[in-house]
């Protein structure tokens, strides 16, 4: 898989392009209506309990409009708080802490929110089974929800289409189900080969080629069970499809390797954070 990178550089580009969104064409002509000279504290604190992620694009975000701001982190990204915690303290300019809290806290809460709803996933699951994200993220923001899930103790799965081959169900409704994995076992070059079945004649079909997992996708208790023990000796398990907090450790107690769950980044709620002077 694709590593990934939060550098400097991304971070300092990511939190640029969100401030030209913000402040662009005039600035902030609200925050202007406050005399230069005032100055402030800060504290950044957290309305619920939760994982904390984001703090370093907060971070510059304040440093980008006033480099002489002080951002003390109190927790480190990873985090867990409780409500009322105090996550950072920030002390500078008043005009220009105000210009920046929005772009700071939209991260903030973004990032916070997919480490949060992630954890909440993984203590259903347990240690055994991992949790991991798929590519249903915001265009744009892979990188940074795909960090945020780490932070929150899952599993990236693959980050982009060239990272492994993932052989679904249209692929296979667009061609025969035997070909395209035998073509990939060809051609895999190292990577690795999931293969997504929602019956069990579809795994006894393929059972006996060498590729590395099999994806049960929304596949009752009874017939994932019947396919983990089908397939263990194998294959790594995953399992998939409409998977929420509800139905998660059920779905853990088959014994299946990973379970992935689109709703961690694309359906994840904002962690309520706020700065209070």
């Amino acid at each position: 898989m694709s590593k990934i990178k939060l550098s400097k550089e991304f971070i300092r580009n990511s939190v640029k392009l969100a401030l030209n969104e913000d402040l662009y064409p005039s600035g902030d002509i609200t925050s202007a209506l406050i005399k230069n000279n005032k100055n402030i504290t800060v504290k950044l604190l957290s309305n619920q309990n939760a994982v904390i992620g984001g703090l370093l694009f907060a971070k510059q975000t304040f440093a980008l409009i006033d480099n002489k701001i002080k951002f003390m982190i109190k927790k480190k990204d990873g985090s867990k708080v409780k409500k009322g915690s105090i996550v950072a303290l920030i002390k500078g300019n008043a005009k220009n802490i105000l210009i920046a809290e929005r772009v700071a806290l939209n991260f903030l809460s973004h990032i916070s929110g997919i480490a949060t709803k992630t954890n909440a996933f993984v203590k259903l699951a347990g240690k055994r089974t991992k949790i991991c994200c798929t590519r249903k993220t915001i265009p744009n923001l892979r990188v940074i929800q795909k960090y945020a899930v780490k932070l929150g103790g899952g599993t990236n799965h693959r980050f982009n289409l060239s990272d492994e081959y993932l052989i679904k169900d249209n692929h296979i409704a667009s061609s025969d189900l035997k070909s395209l994995v035998t073509k990939a076992i060809k051609n895999k070059k190292g990577r690795k080969i999931t293969v997504e079945v929602d019956s069990l004649n579809q795994l006894k079909s393929i059972m006996g080629l060498k590729f590395n997992r099999v994806l049960f996708d929304n596949m009752s208790i009874k017939n994932l069970k019947e396919g983990i023990k089908i397939s263990n000796k194998y294959y790594e398990t995953e399992a998939s499809g409409n998977i929420s907090l509800k139905t998660v450790k059920a779905i853990a107690s088959t014994g299946v390797d990973r379970i992935s769950v689109g709703s961690i980044t694309h359906s994840a709620q904002a962690v309520d954070l706020k700065l209070e002077i």
